[in-house]
Protein backbone atom coordinates (compact mmCIF):
# COMPACT_ATOMS: atom_id res chain seq x y z
CA UNK A 1 0.00 0.00 0.00
CA UNK A 2 2.20 2.98 -0.08
CA UNK A 3 2.44 6.35 1.15
CA UNK A 4 0.57 8.58 -1.25
CA UNK A 5 2.77 11.42 0.05
CA UNK A 6 1.87 10.72 3.69
CA UNK A 7 5.32 9.53 4.74
CA UNK A 8 6.19 12.94 6.23
CA UNK A 9 3.48 12.36 8.84
CA UNK A 10 5.09 9.14 10.02
CA UNK A 11 7.34 9.15 13.10
CA UNK A 12 11.08 9.36 12.37
CA UNK A 13 12.73 6.09 11.32
CA UNK A 14 9.39 4.23 11.04
CA UNK A 15 9.24 4.27 7.23
CA UNK A 16 11.85 3.75 4.52
CA UNK A 17 11.71 4.50 0.77
CA UNK A 18 11.81 1.62 -1.73
CA UNK A 19 11.29 1.19 -5.46
CA UNK A 20 8.11 -0.56 -6.54
CA UNK A 21 6.62 -1.64 -9.88
CA UNK A 22 2.83 -1.19 -9.89
CA UNK A 23 0.69 -3.57 -11.96
CA UNK A 24 -0.98 -3.42 -14.35
CA UNK A 25 1.03 -0.99 -16.39
CA UNK A 26 4.49 -1.74 -14.93
CA UNK A 27 4.77 1.77 -13.49
CA UNK A 28 8.01 2.28 -11.56
CA UNK A 29 7.49 4.48 -8.48
CA UNK A 30 8.92 5.21 -5.06
CA UNK A 31 6.99 3.86 -2.11
CA UNK A 32 7.29 3.60 1.67
CA UNK A 33 7.64 0.43 3.73
CA UNK A 34 7.75 -0.09 7.50
CA UNK A 35 11.23 -0.22 9.02
CA UNK A 36 12.11 -3.42 10.87
CA UNK A 37 15.33 -3.68 12.89
CA UNK A 38 16.52 -5.75 15.85
CA UNK A 39 16.56 -4.30 19.36
CA UNK A 40 18.71 -5.87 22.05
CA UNK A 41 17.35 -5.45 25.57
CA UNK A 42 19.93 -5.59 28.35
CA UNK A 43 18.94 -5.90 31.99
CA UNK A 44 21.50 -4.77 34.54
CA UNK A 45 24.15 -5.04 31.82
CA UNK A 46 23.19 -8.56 30.71
CA UNK A 47 21.77 -9.14 27.19
CA UNK A 48 18.49 -11.02 27.72
CA UNK A 49 16.29 -10.39 24.68
CA UNK A 50 16.28 -9.54 21.01
CA UNK A 51 13.06 -8.40 19.38
CA UNK A 52 12.45 -7.30 15.82
CA UNK A 53 10.77 -3.91 16.03
CA UNK A 54 10.10 -0.60 14.31
CA UNK A 55 12.50 2.00 15.78
CA UNK A 56 11.01 4.64 18.04
CA UNK A 57 9.95 4.68 21.69
CA UNK A 58 12.56 2.00 22.41
CA UNK A 59 12.75 2.80 26.11
CA UNK A 60 8.99 2.32 26.41
CA UNK A 61 9.26 -0.96 24.52
CA UNK A 62 11.97 -2.29 26.82
CA UNK A 63 10.09 -1.24 29.96
CA UNK A 64 6.81 -2.70 28.74
CA UNK A 65 8.53 -5.93 27.72
CA UNK A 66 10.11 -6.31 31.16
CA UNK A 67 6.91 -5.46 33.01
CA UNK A 68 4.87 -7.99 31.07
CA UNK A 69 7.52 -10.64 31.67
CA UNK A 70 6.93 -10.27 35.40
CA UNK A 71 10.03 -8.19 36.10
CA UNK A 72 10.21 -4.93 38.06
CA UNK A 73 12.13 -2.40 35.94
CA UNK A 74 12.82 1.09 37.24
CA UNK A 75 14.52 2.84 34.32
CA UNK A 76 15.50 2.35 30.68
CA UNK A 77 17.96 4.28 28.50
CA UNK A 78 20.54 3.80 25.74
CA UNK A 79 23.60 1.96 27.09
CA UNK A 80 26.73 3.72 28.26
CA UNK A 81 28.71 2.22 25.37
CA UNK A 82 26.18 3.80 22.94
CA UNK A 83 25.71 0.48 21.13
CA UNK A 84 23.21 0.85 18.30
CA UNK A 85 19.78 -0.76 18.56
CA UNK A 86 20.28 -1.47 22.26
CA UNK A 87 18.46 -0.41 25.41
CA UNK A 88 19.71 -0.88 28.97
CA UNK A 89 17.11 -1.55 31.66
CA UNK A 90 17.65 -1.21 35.39
CA UNK A 91 15.79 -3.91 37.32
CA UNK A 92 17.01 -4.41 40.90
CA UNK A 93 16.72 -8.01 42.01
CA UNK A 94 16.65 -9.44 38.49
CA UNK A 95 18.10 -12.95 38.43
CA UNK A 96 19.16 -14.10 34.96
CA UNK A 97 19.28 -17.73 36.08
CA UNK A 98 15.64 -17.54 37.15
CA UNK A 99 14.26 -16.64 33.74
CA UNK A 100 11.59 -19.22 32.90
CA UNK A 101 11.86 -19.17 29.12
CA UNK A 102 13.92 -17.90 26.22
CA UNK A 103 13.46 -14.18 25.58
CA UNK A 104 13.85 -14.42 21.81
CA UNK A 105 10.74 -13.04 20.09
CA UNK A 106 9.91 -12.40 16.47
CA UNK A 107 8.04 -9.47 15.01
CA UNK A 108 5.19 -11.61 13.73
CA UNK A 109 4.16 -13.88 16.57
CA UNK A 110 6.13 -13.31 19.75
CA UNK A 111 5.88 -16.66 21.54
CA UNK A 112 5.14 -18.98 18.60
CA UNK A 113 6.08 -22.56 19.41
CA UNK A 114 5.55 -22.14 23.16
CA UNK A 115 2.44 -24.29 23.21
CA UNK A 116 1.82 -24.82 26.91
CA UNK A 117 0.15 -22.07 28.89
CA UNK A 118 2.65 -22.60 31.67
CA UNK A 119 5.54 -21.71 29.37
CA UNK A 120 4.34 -18.14 28.91
CA UNK A 121 2.29 -17.51 32.04
CA UNK A 122 3.11 -14.36 33.99
CA UNK A 123 1.72 -13.71 37.42
CA UNK A 124 -1.16 -11.24 37.21
CA UNK A 125 -4.00 -10.84 39.67
CA UNK A 126 -7.56 -11.29 38.43
CA UNK A 127 -8.89 -7.90 37.34
CA UNK A 128 -11.74 -6.69 39.55
CA UNK A 129 -12.36 -3.30 37.91
CA UNK A 130 -15.98 -2.18 37.84
CA UNK A 131 -15.51 -0.21 34.62
CA UNK A 132 -18.56 -0.44 32.32
CA UNK A 133 -18.78 1.29 28.94
CA UNK A 134 -21.37 1.66 26.15
CA UNK A 135 -21.10 -0.79 23.26
CA UNK A 136 -21.28 2.09 20.79
CA UNK A 137 -18.21 3.74 22.32
CA UNK A 138 -16.22 0.49 22.21
CA UNK A 139 -17.26 -0.27 18.63
CA UNK A 140 -15.91 3.11 17.49
CA UNK A 141 -12.47 2.77 19.12
CA UNK A 142 -10.75 0.96 16.22
CA UNK A 143 -11.70 3.75 13.81
CA UNK A 144 -10.40 6.36 16.27
CA UNK A 145 -7.19 4.35 16.54
CA UNK A 146 -6.92 4.05 12.76
CA UNK A 147 -7.07 7.82 12.25
CA UNK A 148 -4.09 8.21 14.62
CA UNK A 149 -1.87 5.68 12.82
CA UNK A 150 0.46 7.99 10.90
CA UNK A 151 3.03 5.30 10.11
CA UNK A 152 0.35 2.90 8.88
CA UNK A 153 -0.96 5.62 6.60
CA UNK A 154 2.51 5.92 5.11
CA UNK A 155 3.33 2.23 4.79
CA UNK A 156 0.26 0.03 5.29
CA UNK A 157 2.52 -2.34 7.22
CA UNK A 158 2.29 -1.63 10.95
CA UNK A 159 0.22 -2.82 13.89
CA UNK A 160 -1.01 -0.39 16.53
CA UNK A 161 -2.16 -0.31 20.14
CA UNK A 162 -4.10 2.59 21.60
CA UNK A 163 -4.86 3.46 25.21
CA UNK A 164 -8.25 5.13 25.70
CA UNK A 165 -9.88 6.69 28.74
CA UNK A 166 -13.50 5.91 29.75
CA UNK A 167 -14.74 8.81 27.59
CA UNK A 168 -13.16 7.27 24.50
CA UNK A 169 -10.33 9.80 24.34
CA UNK A 170 -7.07 8.46 22.94
CA UNK A 171 -4.27 8.97 25.47
CA UNK A 172 -1.45 7.07 23.77
CA UNK A 173 -0.93 5.31 20.45
CA UNK A 174 2.11 3.32 19.39
CA UNK A 175 2.84 1.51 16.11
CA UNK A 176 5.22 -1.33 15.33
CA UNK A 177 5.78 -4.21 12.91
CA UNK A 178 5.14 -6.48 15.91
CA UNK A 179 1.70 -6.32 17.52
CA UNK A 180 3.19 -7.35 20.86
CA UNK A 181 5.80 -4.57 20.57
CA UNK A 182 3.10 -1.96 20.01
CA UNK A 183 1.38 -3.15 23.19
CA UNK A 184 4.66 -3.12 25.14
CA UNK A 185 5.34 0.45 24.03
CA UNK A 186 1.96 1.62 25.32
CA UNK A 187 2.40 -0.21 28.62
CA UNK A 188 5.88 1.27 28.95
CA UNK A 189 4.42 4.74 28.35
CA UNK A 190 1.76 4.13 31.01
CA UNK A 191 4.47 3.03 33.45
CA UNK A 192 6.47 6.20 32.88
CA UNK A 193 3.30 8.29 33.29
CA UNK A 194 2.39 6.59 36.57
CA UNK A 195 -0.85 5.20 35.13
CA UNK A 196 -0.41 1.52 36.03
CA UNK A 197 -2.51 -0.44 36.77
CA UNK A 198 -4.90 0.54 33.96
CA UNK A 199 -8.07 -0.14 35.95
CA UNK A 200 -9.99 2.77 34.36
CA UNK A 201 -8.79 2.41 30.77
CA UNK A 202 -9.32 0.46 27.56
CA UNK A 203 -6.66 -1.01 25.28
CA UNK A 204 -7.48 -1.29 21.58
CA UNK A 205 -5.41 -3.21 19.02
CA UNK A 206 -5.47 -3.01 15.24
CA UNK A 207 -5.45 -6.76 14.52
CA UNK A 208 -6.45 -9.97 16.21
CA UNK A 209 -6.30 -10.87 19.92
CA UNK A 210 -3.57 -13.39 20.70
CA UNK A 211 -2.86 -15.05 24.02
CA UNK A 212 0.20 -12.88 24.46
CA UNK A 213 -1.69 -9.60 24.04
CA UNK A 214 -4.28 -10.67 26.62
CA UNK A 215 -1.46 -11.67 28.97
CA UNK A 216 0.13 -8.24 28.62
CA UNK A 217 -3.21 -6.50 29.23
CA UNK A 218 -3.69 -8.63 32.34
CA UNK A 219 -0.30 -7.69 33.75
CA UNK A 220 -1.11 -4.03 33.07
CA UNK A 221 -4.39 -4.43 34.97
CA UNK A 222 -6.58 -3.37 32.02
CA UNK A 223 -10.21 -4.56 32.26
CA UNK A 224 -11.29 -4.14 28.60
CA UNK A 225 -9.37 -5.16 25.48
CA UNK A 226 -10.83 -4.31 22.06
CA UNK A 227 -9.69 -5.59 18.67
CA UNK A 228 -10.57 -5.21 15.02
CA UNK A 229 -10.14 -8.96 14.53
CA UNK A 230 -10.91 -12.19 16.34
CA UNK A 231 -9.45 -13.67 19.52
CA UNK A 232 -7.78 -17.06 19.64
CA UNK A 233 -9.08 -19.86 21.85
CA UNK A 234 -6.22 -19.34 24.32
CA UNK A 235 -6.92 -15.61 24.40
CA UNK A 236 -10.54 -16.28 25.36
CA UNK A 237 -9.48 -18.81 27.98
CA UNK A 238 -7.03 -16.37 29.55
CA UNK A 239 -9.46 -13.45 29.36
CA UNK A 240 -12.07 -15.49 31.21
CA UNK A 241 -9.54 -16.62 33.80
CA UNK A 242 -8.20 -13.09 34.49
CA UNK A 243 -11.54 -11.27 34.36
CA UNK A 244 -10.84 -9.26 31.19
CA UNK A 245 -13.62 -8.22 28.83
CA UNK A 246 -12.50 -9.27 25.35
CA UNK A 247 -14.18 -7.47 22.45
CA UNK A 248 -13.53 -8.58 18.88
CA UNK A 249 -14.66 -7.65 15.36
CA UNK A 250 -15.30 -4.09 16.54
CA UNK A 251 -16.21 -2.19 13.38
CA UNK A 252 -19.08 -0.30 11.77
CA UNK A 253 -20.96 -0.01 15.05
CA UNK A 254 -20.85 -3.76 15.76
CA UNK A 255 -18.80 -5.96 18.05
CA UNK A 256 -18.58 -9.42 19.61
CA UNK A 257 -18.02 -9.80 23.36
CA UNK A 258 -16.25 -13.05 24.26
CA UNK A 259 -15.69 -12.73 28.02
CA UNK A 260 -17.06 -10.67 30.92
CA UNK A 261 -19.92 -9.14 28.84
CA UNK A 262 -21.36 -7.33 31.88
CA UNK A 263 -18.87 -4.51 31.28
CA UNK A 264 -20.45 -3.71 27.90
CA UNK A 265 -23.64 -1.64 28.25
CA UNK A 266 -26.11 -1.77 25.38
Amino acid sequence: MGGENKALDAPPYSAAPVDVVRMPGAREERDQVAVEEPLEIRINGEPVAVTMRTPGHDEELALGFCLTEGLAPTHAAPPADLAANTIEVDAPGFDLTGVRRSFYTSSSCGVCGKGALEAVAVEAARIESGLRLPSELLANLPERLRTAQAAFAATGGLHATGLFDPDGELRCVREDVGRHNAMDKVIGWAFLEGRLPLVEAVLCVSGRLSFELVQKAAVAGCPILVAVGAPSSLAVELGRDRGITLVGFARAGRLNVYTEPWRVVT
